[in-house]
């Protein structure tokens, strides 16, 4: 086996004209880690997950699967890569197993071969049972899982997922999951891009955090959402009341230091961009308005957490909040 990260990229710029999709990354993933990419849209996640596919030519930069350098020996590349586009169409006239059977035959595995891998596919992804039946009957969770094991018959030892949960049930996203981890465990590298970010924490060992084409930081998850928490300059904050919690989000409105009111029945939930002090003056100024709070307290951010703070100061934030953020 390769002693080789199973993917390197080096110094790789991505242009579309006069627009810079992805600048200068670089980045590190080695054999068994689960990997997730994350960034709102237009992050240049979907142009990263191109060049790696052997989909599309960086302006400049290196790409190394598993040791092989992409540019020079693409086809090579191509055997190790197991790639799952999000909605990848399947054709309506042919039988599971036919469509199979066609991708297995274009990665030159002999027939029995593909009868056997084919079968172990369909096991690994719970679908042993619709072998026979046709691709249109599929529900949209089922087609993912029929391309996720087409990703599988040639063994990749590199797995690129984009949005692989896209249209799954909870049950089939919780398979998927297992899945993932075995393929782990075996010593295959899995990157996933993924809106679905609560499944992205729960699964990956580590993440990026990629934003205008820029890779912020990455590593091991707990360590980059500890070091992101710390650049976000906030601390997030619930509050829960008797009763109605309107009053509360009135009051709360109309605090220099409280963005993203969210109210969910008798909690409200926000980020708080004061200090310590200001914080404990805010509960004060509560309670002095007469509202009956029966909890106030400091949460943990997570990976959600730190991609809407990376969308709030274009989407969410007035232009003076979005000002004091930077600050």
């Amino acid at each position: 086996m390769s002693t080789s990260p199973a993917i390197r990229i080096q110094g790789v710029r991505v242009d579309y004209g006069s627009f810079t999709a992805v600048k200068g990354l670089n980045l590190e993933i080695q054999p068994g880690e689960i990997f997730g990419l994350i960034g709102p849209n237009g992050a240049g996640k979907t142009s990263t997950f191109k060049v790696l596919s052997t989909l599309l030519e960086p302006t400049y930069g290196e790409v190394y699967i598993d040791g092989i350098d992409i540019a020079e020996c693409p086809e090579a590349a191509r055997k190790k890569i197991g790639s799952m586009q999000d909605l990848a169409p399947v054709p309506t006239d042919l039988k599971v197993w036919e469509f199979l059977d066609c991708f297995a035959h274009a990665y030159g595995l002999n027939k029995a071969d593909r009868k056997t891998r084919i079968n172990e596919c369909l096991e690994m992804v719970d679908l042993s049972e619709k072998r026979n039946a046709m691709c249109k009957s599929l529900s949209r969770g089922m087609t993912q899982r029929v391309v996720l094991a087409k990703c599988l018959l040639h063994a990749p030892r590199v797995l690129l997922l984009d949005e692989p949960a896209s249209g799954m049930d909870p049950v089939s996203r919780v398979r998927l999951r297992d899945i993932i981890q075995k393929l782990s465990q075996d010593g295959v590298a899995v990157l996933i891009s993924s809106h679905i970010l609560t499944e992205l924490s729960s699964v990956c060992s580590h993440v990026g955090i990629l934003n205008h084409g820029e890779l912020l930081d990455y590593g091991p998850t707990q360590e980059v959402t500890r070091r992101m928490s710390k650049d976000n300059n906030f601390r997030l904050l619930q509050i829960k009341t008797l009763g109605d919690p309107t009053e509360l989000t009135r009051f709360l409105d109309t605090h220099d230091d409280v963005l993203d009111l969210t109210t969910i029945d008798s909690k409200v939930c926000f980020k708080f961009s004061g200090t310590p002090e200001t914080q404990a003056e805010l509960l004060k100024e509560i309670i002095q308005q007469g509202i009956a709070v029966t909890s106030f307290e400091e949460t943990e951010t997570n990976i959600e957490d730190i991609l809407l703070g990376l969308n709030a100061p274009r989407t969410e934030r007035s232009p003076s909040t979005a000002n004091r953020s930077k600050s």
